[in-house]
């Protein structure tokens, strides 16, 4: 049996730590069910539960979402619309998502897996400088090659 100022009071019967805690117009509340014997507690278990749910909000505020931001290629993509594409992949990763980074391939052009593969490489070594590959590119369905870029 614990008290409500956390001083240990000894072993006694339930019925008796029950008249404790209504005495203190608290609860009894049982903290250790499998100690022998079983520990409990006086204390104000509405207000302990307050507490608990202010850590976890306060917990929560605290913790960093990442984001995934996508970029999508083809095999055949212009000069500037790489620019402009890889200049996006930029933005994203200075502001501290990860980049999904897949090229699709349409028609015939599955046949050409490794040009996509370069499109990928071109793409991994102009953002050098900010990111680093997290995910190798690997084929993800039939027509997508993925890769996933994150901050350095």
């Amino acid at each position: 049996m614990i008290g409500d100022d956390g001083s240990q009071i000894g072993i006694m019967p339930p019925d008796q730590a029950l008249a404790l805690a209504e005495q203190a117009s608290l609860d009894l509340v049982e903290v250790a069910p499998d100690g022998k014997p079983p520990v409990c507690r006086i204390m104000d278990f509405g207000k302990y539960i307050y507490e608990l749910r202010r850590k976890e909000r306060s917990a929560r505020k605290k913790q960093h979402v990442v984001r995934i931001k996508g970029v999508r290629l083809t095999p055949n993509i212009d000069a500037h619309d790489f620019d402009f594409k890889n200049q996006d992949a930029r933005r994203f990763l200075e502001q501290g998502s990860k980049v999904r980074v897949w090229v699709q391939f349409k028609g015939r052009s599955i046949t050409h897996r490794e040009i996509g593969q370069e499109v990928l490489t071109k793409f991994a070594e102009q953002l050098s400088d900010v990111a680093k590959i997290e995910v190798m590119p690997k084929m993800e369905g039939p027509r997508n090659l993925v890769m996933l870029l994150t901050k350095k």
